[in-house]
């Protein structure tokens, strides 16, 4: 009777530990394509990820640089202050993107050029992603917002 109790006991470890398995497995393809690692302008000419990686840039656009074409396109720069990386986005951007502010984009560094795929812009005058915020302040350019400015 032990025996048996031993065998059913070893059984239902063996099934648990597969059911761990599957589940890790199912978790590690479902966010096969969902995570997406940030970059700075300056990072990516630094060490120019492949043209299959889907990442995320940041940093803020470059004044005098956005250019409309025909429909949706549009190109523009954005830079960290220490380097700028040329961006394209055929879409419809954000209400707040405009020249001067933070943005965020996803999408592929090819042939030298940001595709991007997404374009998301601040919230507010004060807002910049924590790894934007991070990247300026390694680079020694960050500048701590205004306390009272924000506040009306």
């Amino acid at each position: 009777m032990k025996s048996l109790k031993k065998q059913r006991r070893i059984q239902v470890i063996i099934v648990a530990f597969v059911a761990l398995a599957l589940a890790s497995g199912l978790i590690g393809y479902g966010f096969r394509d969902g995570i997406a690692f940030f970059r700075s302008p300056s990072e990516i000419l630094a060490a120019p990820p492949a043209e299959s990686e889907l990442f995320r840039i940041g940093g803020m656009v470059e004044e005098g640089t956005i250019v409309r074409g025909e429909g949706t396109q549009v190109s523009f720069s954005v830079t960290d202050g220490g380097a700028s990386v040329p961006v394209v986005f055929d879409g419809i951007l954000p209400d707040l993107f405009d020249e001067g502010q933070g943005m965020v984009g996803q999408g592929h560094y090819v042939n030298g050029t940001f595709q991007a795929v997404e374009i998301l812009a601040k919230h507010d005058e004060d807002y910049m992603p924590a790894e934007l915020v991070d990247s300026l302040k390694e680079q020694g350019v960050y500048k701590e917002p205004d306390a009272g400015a924000a506040i009306n």
